[in-house]
């Protein structure tokens, strides 16, 4: 597994075309969401607080996705609904539904896909992002992720991740003992994110 606090785009230059088998990324979605309040209902927290950091003002530009493309055979890419004009089109996309409707939130996410699938719905309650301990704003819950690999990859799979924040692949990948290359540009992130990794795989160890 090879994480590091990089640029995306200097990542994958250093590979070559179709390098990896599948990229599984969450990229911004340039609608604002790059933190949060605190949730306060009845007396108990439903929302933790992320400091705003402005990363999700833009969406990434055609040449992030051109890259992306070009290194990787096959893309899940998260919030694509939100930037069609870059991908080709497909009828293999997967749906998160979140197990609670009528939020202040989507009640599903989208991602695209190019693998030759129908369209899928999984239905991963959000509450399983609680029990991860959320450490960012955007985090999706580490059993999306498992529920991604065990139905897109296969084993011996390389995969990537341009986008690691909260780290929830990477606990995928080490639970399902896949090969992840990642990036996270935002140091407080990337640090967190590592940590969190290194408490998951230390109390494997220990039990």
């Amino acid at each position: 597994m090879q994480i590091s606090n990089e640029d995306n785009m200097k990542l994958m230059a250093r590979y070559e075309d179709n390098y990896f088998d599948l990229a599984i990324v969450d990229p911004p979605y340039g609608i604002g969401i790059d933190g949060q309040k605190e949730g306060i209902k009845d007396g108990v927290q439903i929302r933790k607080a992320h400091t705003f950091k402005d990363w999700d003002n833009e969406c990434p530009n055609e040449d992030y996705f051109n890259e992306l493309k070009r290194v990787s055979k096959h893309q899940i890419i998260w919030g694509a609904n939100y930037f069609p004009q870059f991908l080709e089109k497909s009828k293999g996309w997967v749906v998160w539904y979140k197990g609670q409707m009528g939020l202040t939130m989507s009640d599903c996410e989208l991602a695209y896909s190019n693998i030759k699938n129908p369209t899928r719905v999984v239905n991963i309650h959000r509450t399983h992002i609680w029990k991860d301990k959320p450490i960012h704003p955007t985090q999706k819950p580490t059993k999306l992720y498992e529920w991604l690999l065990m139905n897109y990859a296969k084993e011996g799979d390389k995969i990537l991740d341009t986008h690691l924040g909260s780290g929830s692949i990477a606990i995928a990948c080490h639970n399902l003992k896949y090969d992840l290359t990642a990036c996270e540009l935002d140091t407080e992130y990337y640090n967190a994110a590592m940590k969190r990794l290194k408490q998951h795989q230390q109390q494997l160890t220990m039990f």
